[in-house]
């Protein structure tokens, strides 16, 4: 009797997997743009980093540090809290946040805490394995002048199958010296992510 089930049960089931649609993957450009979830994603880590990395370069402070100190400042990131209900690759922006810093050409840009432990160990290596004219020297590594923190927050309104993601951040460079906060700047993201076309 068992068999009797089993077998009409078995052949429903190989027509089922031999009708889905196969698998595509297709690779697109890098910069395409593509929202699937309406989530939080490479699209958005860019945009923001690029923009509010943008408003901190063109702001007084910077033309500040350049007088008094006749040098480009020394920026370091710190941490990027994520505060938001979701996953958020932090480390992304992060670098983000730094390329946008570099490709700028108007700041200097240092390791974090985590990188600068592997290049100090990797300096105590070459000190001892490394021919003396190749070793690089302890002491000599560049001291930031300011730092940038900051957090990201999500607010999430959902009604039905509507839905309505809205992400802040807010980023502040500090003076490492005086504590000093000498810009805070903040970007913002709103998603409508719903079936029907979405109406003003």
């Amino acid at each position: 009797m068992n068999k009797i089930l089993t077998y009409p049960l078995l052949l429903g089931l190989i027509l089922l997997i031999g009708c889905s649609p196969a698998k595509q993957v297709t690779r697109v450009d890098t910069d395409t743009t593509i929202d699937l979830s309406g989530r939080w994603n490479d699209t958005d880590s860019r945009m923001v980093a690029d923009g509010i990395i943008g408003e901190c370069l063109s702001h007084p402070w910077i033309t500040d540090h350049m007088v008094d100190a006749s040098a480009k400042p020394v920026v370091i990131v710190g941490g990027i809290r994520n505060k938001s209900m979701e996953h958020i690759a932090v480390q992304t922006f992060i670098s983000d946040i730094e390329r946008a810093f570099i490709n700028s050409g108007k700041v200097r840009t240092v390791s974090s805490a985590g990188e600068r432990g592997e290049l100090r160990a990797e300096r105590a290596d070459q000190g001892e394995f490394a021919a003396i004219e190749t070793i690089k020297r302890m002491g000599r590594e560049l001291g930031a002048d300011y730092m940038m923190t900051g957090e990201i927050n999500t607010i999430e309104d959902r009604e039905g199958g509507d839905q309505v993601m809205f992400y802040q951040t807010d980023l502040t460079l500090t003076n490492i010296e005086t504590n000093e906060k000498v810009w805070i700047g903040q970007k913002k993201i709103k998603k409508f992510i719903g079936r029907g076309k979405f109406k003003m």
